[in-house]
């Protein structure tokens, strides 16, 4: 097994996830004075858990910064190589407009004074529309290890190596956009605790920043190291007892980086593994809304998503993100493995 990495690649990506981490951190204590004189805070689920009550009116909506310096170092970084790789603008496209939806979603749900944004329909419409310029526009720049529909094989190589499938676009669009809003609902859903979601996130960045760097792929390593970046200087603000929380602003725009830099990549195979976290808060909701109607009223688990299920069982916040987060760790440094061995 032989691993190269790409020096000038791993100084710009390390460059970049510094300029977001310092960019949030500055902006971030601003950020959340601005947000409580607006009183623009969290509207916790009444059916939630009973702990959760006193986050009602926490600031909200911080993804707006961590996103946003994100873009900033990955654009200042683009500058400074004097490179504009389609990929990363790929990955920052469907970053931003689920960002957007995000954004829109939590505004509804600020102004109304309840949990209710927009509906489904009106979210997941404008969801589809991101994806489906994403997926085309993937599928047509010929850029990127996932453009023109390659999906590799897990386990069987690096992207020089490995078994791939080359789709046609009648079948990569619909498997692209199961991927991207499966993914992205599951980042969403994963995001009910203090430092949840960022924390399992910042992993999955990380794993994406390596990625690129030992395959020689910037296109793949910059955005998620302006994200990575991003996410630990959120996180000084969000890990318990959080003093702001990122909002749907901040999940949909990590479900849409998650899913994009999946597909670019072509490891969205790969997300059942790295993302298993993200695949198994997913998978408790469908049980839980399920057995609910098959039984007229009873539970599988105590709550849904799952983390609230190990709440109520007695475990402490930081107790379920450590565990998640190292579960996520692990099943990463196992992708990486995957995706970088040579056969």
């Amino acid at each position: 097994m032989v691993i190269s990495f790409d020096l000038n690649n791993m100084i710009s990506a390390a460059l970049i996830a510094g300029l977001s981490f310092l960019i949030t951190v500055a902006l971030m204590p601003w950020f959340i004075k601005t947000v409580k004189r607006i009183k623009f805070g969290q509207e916790v689920r009444e059916d939630g858990p009973e702990a959760h009550l006193k986050k009602q009116g926490t600031p909200t909506m911080a993804g707006v910064v961590y996103v946003s310096a994100a873009v900033i170092a990955c654009l200042a970084g683009m500058l400074r190589s004097g490179a504009m790789y389609t990929g990363t603008l790929q990955i920052m496209f469907l970053t931003l407009g689920f960002g957007i939806v995000g954004f829109m979603d939590d505004y509804l749900k600020i102004t109304r004074h309840n949990t209710d944004g927009l509906s489904p329909k009106q979210k997941l419409m404008m969801q589809l529309i991101f994806a489906l310029i994403f997926v085309i526009w993937v599928y047509m720049s010929g850029t990127g290890e996932g453009a023109s529909g390659r999906v590799y094989i897990p386990f069987t190589g690096n992207f020089d190596t490995a078994v791939y499938l080359d789709l046609p676009i009648w079948l990569f669009i619909p498997f692209a956009l199961f991927v991207i809003l499966g993914a992205d609902n599951g980042v969403n859903f994963t995001d009910g605790l203090d430092g949840l979601c960022g924390s399992v996130t910042a992993v999955t960045s990380a794993l994406f920043v390596f990625v690129g760097i030992i395959n020689g792929e910037p296109d793949i390593s910059w955005m998620a190291a302006g994200i990575l970046g991003g996410l630990l200087g959120f996180l000084i603000f969000n890990v318990y007892p959080a003093k702001t929380f990122m909002g749907d602003t901040g999940s949909l725009a990590l479900g849409g980086f998650v899913a994009a830099s999946a597909v670019v990549s072509g490891m969205e195979l790969y997300i059942i593994v790295f993302g298993f976290i993200y695949l198994v808060e997913v998978v408790s909701v469908i049980i839980q809304v399920l057995y609910f109607k098959k039984t007229h009223g009873k539970r599988f688990f105590r709550m849904a998503p799952i983390h609230h299920h190990f709440e109520l069982c007695g475990n402490s916040e930081t107790r379920i993100v450590a565990a998640f987060t190292i579960v996520t760790l692990l099943l990463s440094m196992i992708s990486l493995i995957g995706v970088t061995y040579v056969r």
